[in-house]
């Protein structure tokens, strides 16, 4: 689950649950909106251009963004990949790293609470 959020903060720019909760924003700059067909001033929002186009609220990309502008959220998801993927794969090694330091840090006290509180009320089988 932690790098599922890695990967979503680096391609669509918010978590797992802001793709799917996230406001349908996209437009073209100086055009029509194609969520509510007004046009879209040209310093309303941050621009960036993908696919020869600008495009206004591309900073976050969100699942309603890809249903009305299918192409566009691509493109924008794969520029945003190429240009964070050092930062995701630094962010993956040091949660990798983190994670194994914590699972050692919390080993007695993971076998403590396995041995004195789950095994008697659970049984051998199951453990924390």
């Amino acid at each position: 689950m932690t790098y599922a959020e890695l990967i979503s903060r680096g391609t669509t720019g918010g978590g797992i649950w802001e793709f799917f909760t996230g406001d349908t924003n996209l437009a073209t700059v100086g055009s029509a909106s194609s969520k509510s067909r007004a046009i879209v001033p040209e310093s309303s929002f941050a621009t960036t251009t993908a696919g020869g186009m600008e495009w206004a609220g591309a900073s976050q990309i969100s699942l309603g963004d890809m249903m009305l502008e299918p192409g566009a959220s691509v493109s924008l998801m794969a520029q945003n990949f190429q240009s964070n993927l050092i930062p995701m794969a630094a962010s993956a090694f040091g949660v990798s790293v983190g994670f194994k330091i914590g699972r050692r840090l919390l080993r007695g006290p993971i076998n403590n609470i396995n041995r004195n509180l789950v095994k008697p009320a659970l049984g051998s089988g199951i453990k924390l």
